[in-house]
């Protein structure tokens, strides 16, 4: 298909879908990977308490996941989409991609990848992939990840190997979703319940490793598939290393004893202040992810949370510098919802000094008188909330306790309610508090639906603006650069106005690792670290 046969309209719009979706086709993760020595065992610390082995219904970063179920495509670290069980990345320049006549839906083909087996040892074919999307979009399947699934109006498998994707829509987002995030066997899953089967603590996949054991609170244990279907330059079937131990360390503190006794060879999200000493007897590798830290609003609590100009004060009153400063100058101040790594982040946008005289202003405006015990209220109502952040995550309560100072200093108390496991997930996607301190990582192409649409998943807040969910709409099907850039920055004009939430800083995950681990490549989105863990060596 030739791009000057078609109308003006429509070349526009190939043009915005080559920059939006993954128009790079890479064979392989971008950076050189060595021959590797088969072997050993890698022990690994996760840091929360994992919910489930489900990739579509966890409610954290699905890092173990990932080295057990595989996408048709992945994000490497240049966040360039290359083939996984796809043979390539449909763009519209090698075909794969078409668009309806009029521009306004478009077909994507995957041609997947022979030969591949799941770990069971049964063929992977097309019939997997629309499977996968048919039970994800089950209304009975409760699970956290259902982005892009009402787009597709259906699936087509002509034959076992290709998978024509019929979307009602033009969007620029979709690899984001499960063609990147994880295919289900149709074999084993098809009449089970997904929210209830054992695939739960067990998943079967096509990636490099299998389950053996599930120990909750306590570890994962992931052995070499013996059906994978990589192999390196030299026909060496992949992976290298025997097996991998994720040791389940929601505890910061817990997981640097660990990782100085030589229990653990690789952690992320060590805590900034440790770094220095950890690099002694491990590889710092600091990893610039797609993520910022921010403070929520629960919409649907206490009634001063509604007020506008409370949440203005709040703004004003948080030292964001100081923040900086706490954890070792590694994070940076942002005031934006968008990380500064998109080109459509606005970099004028509106902000809100720290300056509490400021904020004791909006206070007494808005009513808020100070209370003998320091404390200000109105009608009989203090300002006092409980704040929530993921327990024994060292930076976020070193975070939480600037925060509670700052406000103290205005005439608002916070008290900490911290979460951990399952309590936290809970909590940040029912809104199951009064204000939250936590962070979002993104994928290459996000869609902030999910974080600020009214129906948005993780909206815990409860947060609902028809003007927000018509912008979000327009970015979500917008191809045209310059339409796009107009709207992001009308979408985060209006969280700033609104105060819809406080982004304080934009992350660094620090990584400690062995330097007996080789071609360790870190990743920025939240496909995690572990997305190619094939091409992992241990040199001993």
């Amino acid at each position: 298909m030739e791009l000057d046969r078609f109308t003006p309209r429509r070349r526009r719009v190939l043009q915005g879908l080559m920059l939006m979706a993954g128009a790079s086709v890479l064979p392989r993760p971008a950076m050189a990977q060595e021959l590797g020595k088969k072997g050993g065992t890698l022990t690994v610390a996760v840091p929360y308490d994992l919910d489930t082995l489900n990739t579509f219904s966890t409610g954290f970063l699905a890092d173990i996941q990932s080295v057990v179920v595989e996408g048709l495509i992945a994000p490497d670290e240049n966040t360039h989409y290359f083939p996984v069980l796809a043979t390539e990345v449909p763009t519209l320049e090698n075909g794969g991609i078409v668009l309806s006549p009029d521009g306004s839906k478009m077909d994507i083909t995957f041609k997947l990848r022979e030969g591949v087996l799941w770990s069971d040892g049964q063929p992977f074919t097309s019939d997997d992939v629309k499977f996968t999307w048919e039970a994800i979009k089950d209304p009975k399947f409760t699970g956290e990840s259902k982005e892009g699934v009402t787009e597709i109006d259906s699936i087509e498998t002509p034959d076992p190997l290709t998978a024509i994707v019929h979307f009602n829509t033009v969007t620029p987002v979709w690899p984001s979703g499960f063609f990147s995030r994880g295919i289900l066997p149709k074999h084993a899953l098809e009449g089970k319940d997904l929210n209830t089967d054992p695939y739960n603590d067990k998943p079967l996949g096509t990636g490099p490793f299998v389950i053996t054991e599930f120990k909750r609170g306590q570890y994962v244990i992931a052995d070499r598939n013996p059906n994978y279907w990589r192999k390196d330059a030299n026909g060496v079937q992949l992976p290298y290393i025997d097996r991998m131990v994720f040791n389940l360390t929601p505890d910061a503190s817990a997981m640097v004893t660990r990782l100085r006794s030589g229990e653990i060879m690789l952690a992320y999200n060590i805590p900034y202040g440790q770094a220095q000493a950890l690099s002694s007897s491990f590889d710092i590798v600091v990893n610039k992810i797609l993520s910022w830290q921010h403070l929520d609003f629960n919409f649907k609590g206490p009634a001063p949370l509604a007020d506008v100009n409370v949440r203005r004060a709040f703004a004003h009153a948080i030292n964001k510098d100081t923040i900086v400063k706490a954890l070792n100058g590694y994070p940076f101040v942002v005031n934006s919802v968008i990380s500064p790594q998109f080109d459509y982040y606005d970099p004028d946008i509106k902000t809100y000094p720290y300056d509490p005289e400021a904020a004791k202003k909006l206070l007494d405006d808005a009513g808020y008188v100070m209370g003998a015990d320091g404390v200000r209220a109105k009608d009989g109502q203090q300002l006092a909330f409980n704040i929530t952040v993921q327990a024994g995550t060292s930076q976020d309560e070193t975070a939480e306790q600037i925060i509670m100072a700052n406000m103290k200093a205005v005439g608002v108390k916070l008290t900490a309610d911290n979460k951990n496991g399952v309590a936290f997930r809970d909590a940040r996607y029912k809104g199951l508090y009064d204000m939250l301190y936590a962070r979002w990582i993104t994928a290459a192409d996000p869609a902030y639906s999910v974080f600020f649409g009214s129906k948005g998943a993780n909206n815990g807040q409860g947060y609902a603006d028809p003007k927000m969910d018509a912008l979000l709409d327009q970015a979500e099907h917008t191809i045209d650069r310059a339409k796009l850039k107009a709207i992001f920055k009308d979408i985060q004009a209006l969280i700033a106005d609104q105060v819809v939430s406080i982004p304080t800083t934009c992350n660094v995950s620090l990584i400690a690792k062995t330097a007996q681990l080789k071609n360790f490549v870190p990743n920025p989105t939240n496909r995690t670290i572990f997305n190619n863990t094939s091409s992992w060596y241990l040199e001993t």
